[in-house]
């Protein structure tokens, strides 16, 4: 039986005097991947307002890995609500804020001793591991990457590289940035390569003035670009012996995304501290830092804190997502998720010369589609249509990298094999149109 059931066009009439109501009302700046309403989803489906059932395959950015509305999450976000909403945890403290720090600490990867603390958002949790980062140094310096994404605040807007739409007219931005480039082997900067620019980098802004570096183990917004195990160990080393505090964006890779708890696990990789947020909280707003716990505890007491992070309710969901999975099943089953769709991703590369590369770790996976695959000029306008395509036809999409070429694949891990084969035969279909 068929999962997609188009009542409408999509959008249907309801989502187009919804997507006026919001031109009117709502500011110009959010955007919308698919101009559709929803009115509610389970699973991997989402019902719009016009009856219309879409697979989802963006799962809100990467946030319901554990599936919309599952129902643990939906009974302990009910079960907390009826208890205490709000308390805020610098006024009266609440066991559940503790709890999922524990939980955290003991996922986190690194041997050593952790704390943690916690956030609202993604942003949040990189502005407050700079604080952290430059109050344990006592050093002013950052150092991002090429490709980078780490949130839409100030610092964080600063840290992230892609200039629109994301810092258009709002500059000037946070000064002691530096960046360095991000190993893109399709593009041709090795891991090498990468290295020895980041090396030289440090040197010139003195090492001895930066206070982290901050990487995604695998590439978000920029393409989602695995960084080679070899780059990641030379850089925790160089970072171990300078004294630099060295920070793993996994606001969008972990929680399962990538088939273990965090990306790094695979990587071999253990950062001194660790960000999370999106998977964390299951669809409620929660982020956190967690790390070495004498970086951790480098601020003074009241320096970090705000009047909602790590709410009862946003708490209680994401000790509920951490339940579903610790479950022996599910990481397995998103790991063998990850292993199906690079077999299929991969089987297009060869039919389809507009897809120039495939990538990923487990299963966040991206196209990455150019106008020529010996020139490897980025092609946009392809991975706009194939979108398109996508959601006049029931399937949801989103795009990503630097030149907004790429089309990323966030199911929700709870995706059936059925429903992930009938969205990608709308994939296909999308695919065979475009020309490179």
């Amino acid at each position: 039986m068929k999962s997609i059931v188009l009542k409408t066009a999509i959008p249907g009439p309801k989502s187009v005097a919804l997507m006026a109501r919001r031109r009117a009302a709502v500011a110009r700046g959010p955007f919308h991947g698919t101009p559709v309403f929803v009115d509610h989803a389970h699973g991997a489906l989402i019902t719009d307002v016009d009856g219309n059932v879409l697979i989802d395959l963006a799962a809100g950015i990467g946030v319901v890995n554990a599936g919309h509305t599952p129902e643990a999450l939906v009974d302990a976000i009910a079960a907390q609500a009826g208890r205490l909403i709000h308390g805020s945890f610098n006024v009266t403290p609440y066991e559940g804020y503790v709890a999922l720090c524990e939980k955290l600490n003991g996922l986190a990867p690194g041997k050593f001793a952790k704390k943690s603390f916690l956030a609202n958002s993604g942003a949040e949790a990189v502005e407050n591991s700079i604080k952290i980062a430059r109050a344990h140094t006592g050093r002013p310096s950052v150092i991002a990457f090429e490709h980078a994404f780490h949130g839409r605040t100030y610092m964080a807007m600063t840290l992230t590289a892609k200039e629109k739409p994301y810092k258009t007219g709002f500059a000037p931005f946070n000064g002691n940035v530096l960046r360095a480039p991000y190993p893109y082997p399709y593009q041709g900067v090795s891991a090498e390569a990468a290295f020895a620019a980041f090396t030289d980098l440090a040197a010139k802004g003195t090492a001895k003035d930066i206070a982290a570096v901050i990487i995604e183990p695998v590439l978000g917004e920029g393409g989602f670009i695995p960084a080679p195990k070899e780059f990641l160990a030379k850089l925790s080393a160089f970072c171990t012996i300078n004294g630099i505090v060295l920070i793993a964006d996994e606001i969008q890779s972990g929680f399962g995304r990538t088939g273990t708890s965090f990306a790094s696990e695979q990587l071999d990789f253990a950062p001194d501290l660790i960000l999370s947020a999106k998977g964390l909280g299951g669809g409620m707003p929660i982020s956190a830092v967690t790390g070495r716990a004498e970086i951790m505890d480098a601020p003074i007491e009241g320096g970090i804190g705000g009047t909602f992070g790590g709410n009862p309710v946003a708490v209680a969901s994401a000790l509920a997502v951490i339940e579903l999975m610790s479950d022996p099943a599910f990481l397995p089953r998103a790991s063998a998720l990850g292993r199906s769709v690079l077999q299929t991703l991969s089987a297009w590369k060869e039919k389809y010369p507009v897809i120039g590369d495939v990538r990923g770790l487990g299963p966040m996976l991206a196209l990455e589609l150019v106008k020529d695959p010996a020139s490897k000029d980025p092609y946009a306008d392809s991975a706009k249509q194939l979108v398109k395509h996508c959601y006049e036809r029931g399937v949801v999409l989103m795009t990503a990298g630097s030149y907004g070429n790429c089309v990323r694949f966030l199911f929700p891990l709870v995706i059936t094999d059925e429903q992930l084969a009938e969205a990608f035969e709308v994939v296909e279909d999308g695919l065979k149109s475009l020309k490179p």
